[in-house]
C-alpha cells in the first residue's frame, strides 16, 4: 500500500521532465554551483574597517593610584587648665584663622592667682626696700657696727632680692594660666564637630578635646606607588618637582593639580610599595581630609616616541600583534613590542614605525592577507572605539 504512492510520484516527475520542465530541474541542480561563486565574490570584497596613523609625539608616563586626602596639619584643641566653659565662641565647620577665639573658660579663679602673686611682690619689695635702709646704717656706723652685722643684714638684703625674682617667675606663671582660660586656634583651617558643650567642666589630664582642627590650604594627599619606579622617582624628584594630578575615585573628573613634596623613608615589604605625598593649594576647597581620590603622577615625559592608540594593539597566543594596512590595501601582522600607555595611547617600542598604518576597528573579521578598506580614523575616534 506503501509503495504505490512513491512510484506514482516518480511517474509524475518523468513526464514533467519529457514535457518540457526539464530547464527547471536542471536549474535546481546547478543552484549550487552558483551560490558559490556568489559567496567567493563576497569573499573577495574588502572588509570594513577603520585605520589609524602610527604617530611620533612626545609621550607623558603617568604613575596611577588610589591616595587618601588629609589635612596639611591636624590639631585636636585642648584645654591646659581646669575650669568650667563659660562660652564656645565657634560654629561647627567654620573656617578660623589663626589666634580665632575658639572657647573661653571660667577666668576669675586665675585672676586671684595672678592678684595674690603680684601682692606678694609688693610684700617683698617694701621688706627689700627696710633691709636696704639697715644695711646703708650699718655701714655708716663703721667700727660703731660688728662685722657679723653687717654680713647678716647684706645676706637679708640679697635673700630679699632673690625673693623678688621668685614673685616675678611667680607673676608669669599665673598670667599664663590665665591667658590659658582663653583658648585660641593654633593654625588656620576648618573646625570640626564639637566635642564639648558650654557649661560642662573640662580638665587638662583628659584626653578628649574640644575640637578638631585640619588644615585644608594647604591640604596633603597620600598615595602609594610600585616600588620598582622609586629609582626613577627620586631621580626626577632631584632634578625639577613632580606634578600630581588628584582625581575623582573614578578617574573621570579632574579636581586639582599639586605637586609631589615627600617620598617616604621605606618601603613597604608587604605590599611592596612606597608611599607618597603630594601638596594641593586647594584654594577653592574640592579636596577635603579623608576624601578617596585617584591619582596621576607624571614622572617623566618621553621625547619623540612611537604612538599608537590602545585599540590597535592585539593579544594572541604568541604575544602582542597589531594588524598593520600595506599599500596595496592588505592587512599583515607585525608582531610588537609595547610601553607605557595612558589616555588611550600607547608607546610602541618595537613592530611599528612613524607612518605605518594600523587598524583599530573591526579585527575581528580580518586575517593575515585580507583586504580592507576604511577612512583614516582621528585619534579621538580611535581612543573612542
Amino acid at each position: 500500500m506503501t509503495t504505490r504512492p512513491r512510484v506514482r510520484s516518480t511517474i509524475l516527475i518523468l513526464l514533467a521532465v519529457l514535457a518540457g520542465g526539464g530547464y527547471a530541474v536542471l536549474r535546481h541542480y546547478s543552484g549550487s554551483s552558483s551560490q558559490a561563486q556568489t559567496d567567493k565574490t563576497r569573499a573577495a570584497a574588502p572588509i570594513p574597517v577603520q585605520i589609524a596613523s602610527v604617530e611620533k609625539s612626545d609621550f607623558p608616563v603617568y604613575l596611577t593610584g588610589l591616595g587618601t586626602v588629609q589635612g596639611f596639619n591636624t590639631v585636636v584643641v585642648r584645654t591646659r587648665v581646669d575650669g568650667q566653659i563659660d562660652r564656645i565662641a565657634f560654629t561647627e565647620g567654620q573656617i578660623v584663622k589663626q589666634g580665632d577665639l575658639l572657647a573661653q573658660i571660667d577666668p576669675r579663679p586665675f585672676q586671684a592667682a595672678l592678684d595674690q602673686a603680684k601682692a606678694k611682690k609688693e610684700q617683698d619689695q617694701a621688706n627689700l626696700a627696710n633691709a636696704n635702709l639697715d644695711l646703708r646704717r650699718y655701714t655708716k656706723l663703721g667700727e660703731f657696727a660688728t662685722q657679723q652685722q653687717t654680713d647678716t643684714q647684706r645676706s637679708t638684703v640679697q635673700q630679699l632680692t632673690a625673693q623678688i625674682a621668685a614673685d616675678d617667675a611667680a607673676i608669669a606663671n599665673a598670667q599664663t594660666q590665665l591667658d590659658y582660660t582663653t583658648v585660641k586656634a593654633p593654625l588656620a583651617g576648618v573646625v570640626g564637630f564639637r566635642q564639648v558643650d558650654q557649661g560642662n567642666i573640662v580638665n587638662a589630664s583628659t584626653q578628649t578635646g574640644i575640637v578638631t582642627i585640619a588644615q585644608i590650604e594647604p591640604i596633603a594627599v597620600i598615595f602609594t606607588a610600585p616600588e620598582q619606579h622609586l629609582v626613577d622617582i627620586n631621580a626626577q624628584l632631584a632634578k625639577h618637582p613632580l606634578e600630581v594630578d588628584a582625581y575623582t575615585s573614578d578617574g573621570k573628573r579632574l579636581l586639582s593639580k599639586g605637586s609631589l613634596s615627600v617620598v617616604n623613608n621605606q618601603v613597604d615589604t608587604t605590599s611592596g610599595t612606597i608611599r607618597l605625598k603630594a601638596v594641593f593649594d586647594n584654594k577653592d576647597h574640592v579636596l577635603w581630609p579623608g576624601l578617596s581620590i585617584s591619582t596621576r603622577l607624571l614622572v617623566t615625559t618621553l621625547q619623540n616616541a612611537t604612538v599608537v592608540p590602545d585599540n590597535a594593539v592585539q593579544h594572541g597566543v604568541s604575544g602582542l600583534y597589531a594588524f598593520a594596512v600595506g599599500a596595496d590595501g592588505k592587512a599583515e601582522v607585525r608582531k610588537i613590542k609595547v610601553g607605557s600607555s595612558t589616555d588611550g595611547r600607547t608607546v610602541i617600542e618595537d613592530g611599528l614605525t612613524p607612518g605605518d598604518r594600523v587598524i583599530v576597528a573591526g579585527q575581528y573579521k580580518v586575517q593575515p592577507g585580507s583586504v580592507v578598506a576604511s577612512a583614516v580614523a582621528s585619534a579621538d575616534t580611535a581612543k573612542g572605539q
